[in-house]
């Protein structure tokens, strides 16, 4: 089994205090990369707080620093790659992970969680890698996690399946532009995992979700960490502008 290396890179997770990014942010330090951990600094303080306790976890295996900033702020965003550079000197590779839900039919979903999401989902991937190319060395990643809403859309998700489809797109065209340095820019589309953005399902329409899925299980978020990996490791050097569905083989 491949034991993927990161030691001397510097890795920068964004949406990184909980659920799939902070899976992907500890398989990263526990593989030797000096870990970036950025939130947003919610009006209740829930992401601070897991951002303070995972870094915590995290610091008794390696090296983690703390970056805020809201994603769909172009300067707050500038702030957080300034603030990753000057902690560590570099940047390595970018995961493109922060996003939100805010799922309604069209007829009844408000101009705020249309432009909510795709501020958060979309415009904030493009800030992220715009900024963050201009700081990663030739053979730097950008790993961007779109989701199999952005190929196969669900009823009442008009605002991230749009958003998730715009990203896979931007990672097509972020691939090409940056190839000339070496610099690989792919995807990951997940299907069900288990995070706290899927709220609280119901075991029956989660015994439902299982049926569907050939491996016979929702996937956890290590299964996309995994995958995420591989993407920013020196391994996948020759894949670019890809886009790879976790989905235990759903769709």
């Amino acid at each position: 089994m491949i034991r993927f290396d990161f030691t001397g890179k510097v890795a920068l997770v964004t949406g990184s205090s909980r659920g799939m990014g902070a899976a992907m942010l500890e398989a990263f330090v526990r593989a030797g990369a000096v870990g970036l951990l950025h939130y947003f600094d919610d009006p209740a303080g829930e992401n601070r707080r897991d951002a303070d306790a995972l870094a915590a976890k995290l610091r008794s295996i390696g090296t983690v620093y703390v970056l805020e900033g809201d994603v769909r702020q172009f300067a707050a965003v500038e702030r957080v790659i300034n603030g990753a550079v000057a902690a560590t000197g570099k940047l390595d590779i970018l995961v493109n992970n922060a996003g939100i839900l805010r799922d309604r039919t069209i007829r009844k979903m408000t101009l705020d969680e249309w432009h909510s999401v795709l501020e958060t989902n979309l415009d904030g991937v493009f800030y992220c890698s715009k900024l963050a190319a201009e700081r990663l060395p030739e053979g730097g990643r950008i790993v961007n996690v779109a989701s199999i809403a952005g190929l196969h859309p669900f009823h009442g998700q008009a605002n991230y399946a749009a958003a998730k489809a715009g990203v896979i797109a931007l990672t097509k065209v972020l691939a090409k532009e940056l190839a000339r340095r070496q610099i690989t820019v792919n995807a990951v589309a997940p299907g069900v995992i288990q995070t706290p953005m899927l709220g609280e399902i119901k075991p029956e329409v989660m015994a439902e979700y299982e049926k569907q899925i050939p491996l016979g299980r929702v996937g956890r978020p290590e299964d996309v960490a995994n995958a995420v990996l591989f993407l920013a490791s020196a391994e996948s050097g020759y894949i670019t502008g890809q886009v790879l569905p976790i989905t235990g083989g759903w769709f």
